[in-house]
Parts: structure tokens; sequence; C-alpha cells
């Protein structure tokens, strides 16, 4: 599909709809602190990967409830102070995958941090380990109605819960600079990592990519593309509760952590993007709160956005801050 969504010169000044819960910052405070009751018993064992030029650690964490999250943390081999440390989170689907999947960050003599998504890793890549022992209401198959019923319940209070433990994970390795921290994925992972970015008050920058999980008002009504179609279909069999899965929703909306932003960011957007519309994240982009921000631009793309260009970008980006 060619342009569908908004002209450039209007996303560039478009803002959602979306409001933010009275309670939206009370709810997050307490949710991560009763994360925060459980000890983060962060474990490293390195792994033998057969890589010579960097080392893998096969990492095992305490993210929400006390939940164990699996990680790869993967270094230069021959660092021995402390280095940046780049958190990546992972798009829809997929998990941490083999450790020689994640090679770019290592290669910048960055450490690398890569959490793994609990109760996904089926869908593509090599894998992944973590479950979610948490049950929950009726649900169209799929991640984006899990909980829907109530904020408490909702899948992504405990993604974005492991998401920000994550970051405290990779933090707690001695060859990790705290300072020098930065989040950023791609799709479920943007979205994920600008979460991150409006919970963590002290990263070094943000990087999401074509990011998901973002204006979910337009987003469930724009496209008919999955994840984001897996809303209309729930509410498609559960008549009268758009209401209640919105207010839900509006709790988890990449907009609202946008705009508590403390960090420098680089977005990127694709203008022919059905599963991430691009009014979607310039949502997100036109919120975020730290004067400092860029976002590039794939006039021809769909969910692929820029691929390797965009990571050549963060690459040169990210030099003047981790």
């Amino acid at each position: 599909m060619a342009l569908f969504d908004l002209p450039l010169d209007e996303l560039r000044e478009y803002r959602s709809a979306s409001t933010a819960p009275a309670d939206f910052d009370t709810f997050w405070s307490k949710t991560l602190d009763e994360a925060r009751s459980h000890d983060l018993d962060a474990r490293f064992e390195y792994v033998d990967t057969g890589l010579s030029t960097v080392k893998v650690y096969d990492v095992t964490f305490a993210g929400f409830g006390g939940h164990p999250v699996k990680g790869w943390f993967t270094i230069p081999a021959e660092v021995s102070a402390p280095i940046p440390v780049v958190v990546e989170f992972i798009g829809y689907g997929g998990g941490r995958g083999l450790p020689h999947e994640h090679l770019l960050w290592a290669s910048t003599g960055r450490a690398h941090f890569v959490m793994d998504t609990r109760g996904q890793g089926s869908a593509w890549g090599g894998g992944g380990g973590t479950p979610d022992p948490v049950g929950g209401a009726p649900a169209y198959p799929g991640f984006m109605t899990r909980g829907i019923d109530a904020p408490d319940n909702y899948y992504y209070r405990r993604v974005f819960t492991d998401g920000v433990r994550a970051v405290e994970a990779a933090r707690s390795h001695p060859l990790a600079d705290p300072a020098r921290t930065v989040a950023l994925g791609s799709s479920q992972g943007g979205g994920i990592s600008i979460a991150v970015g409006g919970l963590v008050p002290d990263l070094a920058a943000v990087a999401p990519d074509v990011p998901f999980l973002c204006d979910y008002p337009r987003a469930a009504t724009l496209t008919d593309r999955h994840p984001y179609r897996e809303i209309g279909l729930y509410l498609k069999t559960h008549r009268g509760h758009t209401e209640e899965a919105l207010r839900t929703l509006s709790y988890f909306d990449g907009v609202h952590f946008a705009a508590r932003g403390n960090a420098p960011a680089l977005f990127s957007a694709a203008l022919e993007d059905q599963t991430c519309p691009p009014s979607t994240v310039f949502a997100a982009f036109n919120a975020w709160a730290h004067d400092e921000k860029a976002i590039e631009v794939y006039e021809f793309n769909d969910h692929e956005g820029g691929g390797p260009y965009q990571d050549a970008a963060k690459v040169r980006w990210l030099r003047s801050f981790a």
C-alpha cells in the first residue's frame, strides 16, 4: 500500500486524542515499588558460544512479581573497565533468540543486554524461554487483549515492569556504566523502550524504531493489520466493552510515557507502515518531553522501516550520548 495516513507536514504537528488517566503516575509508581520488593537477583552465567570477539552471559533476573526473566549480556572480549550499555527490547512474537543474532552493539564497543519477552518467543527468530506465569480474563489470541479487563491485569503491565528491571539488571554488571545506559528496540521493542524511557528518569538516550503500543484509540481504528487488529476482534465479540478496554489501554499508551521522557531520543517512522501507522509513531514523538529529539522518516517503507540504514543512523547518533 502507498501512503494511507496523514501527509508528512500534518504528521509533524499531529497530537493524539488519548488522555492519560489521573492516577497514571501513581499506578506506575506503585507497580514498580511492588516489583522492587523482590530482590533483583541478577545472575550472569558465562556461556561458551564459540564467538572470539565477544563474551556472552546467560542472564536471569527478577521481573514483575519476582518472576524470572531471561536475557543475554554481551560485551567485547577484551573489556576491563565499565563501558556504555545498550538495553534492547524485542519485536512482537520474538524472543531473545541465540547470542550470535545480537552482535551489532558489542561490535561498537558497548555492552549489550537483550531482554527476553515473557510469554513470547515462538513466532520468529531463535525463540525465547521466559514464561508468563500470570493468567487472565478471556482474550483474543495474541497478547494485546490479555488482561484488558483491568489495568492491574493487563499483559503489558508485566512486560513494561520487566523492561525497567532489565535496565536495573544490566546496570548491575560491573562492566556496565550506569550513567551511559541506552534503551532501544523496534516495533514492540520500540514501544517497550518508550515506556522504559518514561519510567526510568536517568537514561542517557532512547531510540525507538517504528514503535508499537502508541496512540491506541487511533491505531485500533485506522489499521486492520495485526497486532492492533486483535483489539477490534476482541471488541467485535465483547460488544459494549470499548470504553472499558480503552481505559485499560490508556495506562499503557506510549504517548503518555513519551510525555515523561527525560532523555534525548531518536525515533524512526515509515510512511507506508500499516502495522504501526506513522501517525501513531508521530503521536509519541511529538509528545516526547526532552527537547533533544529527532525522527528519521522512510517514505516508501512498510513496517521494516529503515532496517540496516536505521541501525547505521543509531550507531552515528549514539556517539554523542553513550
